[in-house]
């Protein structure tokens, strides 16, 4: 038994059949099936049950495939920790940022990275909290900003990253005072992020403490499109303070009672993180001193 006929195992079971599988691992696909053809001929039983609708574990091969991924996910932190001791960051590392977090310089960030471990392979995801923190919990992702409203999950360890007031941007000489209460907002055109950002979650639980609904006339993923649209004059903006710093063309109206918006780096509490991971997280702190 070889280790890259468990690797073509892992392959083949994930992608469904031998020729996606072969041009993952970049081989022929008859070196793909006769490696495995071997490697069921080894353990006397057939893994894969192979028919005209395609190619499906067998009882057998269910069985076999989580003992080869743990194989090679031990063969793997052999080396992440060889690398580790001798200094070296290899590897690939996931990382997640939640949609309308524009106000994080994370490109700079990860550039900055690279530039000091450019044998790191860099996974980049933007999506909604609620989906990066399902790709933390099913370890699709090492690390992940995300919008927070409330605690923070009990079962990720967090660095808290932005924790600034919402502001509602308005023209100068538009429709505000000098602040708001959300119940006066939905009397107004609302822009605000979309459903699943963790600033949109903090001011839909603002308006339901404040008795009302908001039915925002318009959504983008990104506070700097959001102040865009705000400012010609479709609607009230509700955005991070950040949003709004060297901007004079709009005006920065804060909301009363304060609400507030946080962004954590967050991270698994029941697993440990690969060199490069951690090389990346002790990065981003520094960052965010």
């Amino acid at each position: 038994m070889e280790l890259h006929q468990l690797r073509y195992l892992v392959a083949v079971a994930e992608e469904g059949g031998f020729t996606r599988a072969a041009a993952r691992e970049h081989v022929a696909q008859p070196g793909i099936s006769a490696q495995i053809a071997r490697l069921e001929r080894e353990l006397g039983q057939t893994l894969f049950d192979r028919s005209a609708r395609g190619v499906r574990l067998t009882p057998a091969g269910e069985a076999v495939l989580p003992h080869a991924r743990a194989a090679l996910a031990a063969v793997t932190g052999v080396r992440d920790t060889a690398d580790e001791l001798a200094g070296l960051v290899r590897g690939r590392v996931s990382v997640g940022m939640v949609r309308g977090g524009g106000v994080i310089d994370l490109p700079g960030l990860l550039g900055d990275f690279h530039r000091d471990h450019p044998g790191v392979e860099i996974r980049l995801v933007e999506a909604a909290t609620d989906a990066l923190l399902e790709g933390l919990r099913s370890h699709d992702l090492d690390l992940a900003w995300v919008g927070r409203d409330g605690d923070p999950p009990a079962d990720l360890d967090v660095d808290v990253v932005l924790d600034v007031p919402l502001v509602a941007a308005v023209p100068p000489g538009g429709p505000l005072g000098e602040t708001v209460t959300v119940a006066e907002l939905a009397e107004h055109t609302v822009i605000a992020l979309p459903v699943g950002a963790g600033v949109r979650a903090a001011l839909d639980r603002a308006a339901a403490d404040g008795g009302v609904t908001l039915h925002p006339a318009l959504e983008a993923g990104s506070p700097p499109v959001l102040v865009d649209l705000a400012l010609q004059g479709l609607g009230v903006a509700v955005v991070p303070s950040p949003a709004l710093a060297g901007r004079d063309d709009l005006r920065s109206v804060p909301l009363v009672p304060e609400v507030r918006a946080q962004i954590d780096l967050a991270r698994r509490r029941d697993a440990p993180l690969s060199p490069a991971a951690r090389a990346l997280l002790d990065r981003a702190r520094a960052w965010i001193a």
